[in-house]
């Protein structure tokens, strides 16, 4: 069985650095909109970008250690083709989008091994994108 299409929603203060991030540095084709929110073709999945007022910060976003590297606890992101990956890559790098935490491989010869790397968008939302040299081990233990 193939994996269906997920909707997420994600809250962003500005709608027009949604379209120039989703749209412009991702290439994600727009969909339908409203003056509150847009959706993006994120990858074969829908990503509904809500605006919405930011929220007060109690302090930093809580993070977890996995495979040695802190990543965020509350983020979202994509399983790409092992070769889908450098290329996603090469757009953030090419727009000069800071990593939260800088594309390498973790679980090296282990099940799942996998390449990862994590992003905000403007609004502050991590996205993590990885790939798995082995598709099949995605849900491996």
């Amino acid at each position: 069985m193939g994996l269906a299409p997920f909707h997420l929603a994600v809250p962003v203060s500005d709608l027009t650095e949604a379209r120039a991030f989703y749209g412009g540095v991702l290439g994600c084709i727009e969909g339908r909109s409203s003056d509150r929110w847009v959706d993006f073709d994120f990858y074969g999945h829908q990503l509904v970008t809500h605006r919405s007022e930011p929220s007060a910060s109690a302090g930093p976003e809580p993070t977890n250690e996995v495979a040695g590297h802190q990543v965020p606890v509350r983020h979202f992101g994509l399983v790409l083709d092992w070769d889908e990956f450098p290329r996603v890559e090469r757009r953030l790098r090419d727009h000069r989008v800071p990593f939260l935490l800088e594309p390498h491989v973790r679980f090296q010869g282990e099940p799942g091994e996998q390449a990862t790397m994590f992003v905000n968008d403007p609004s502050g939302n991590a996205i993590e994108f990885k790939a798995f040299r082995d598709p099949g081990q995605l849900f491996a233990k």
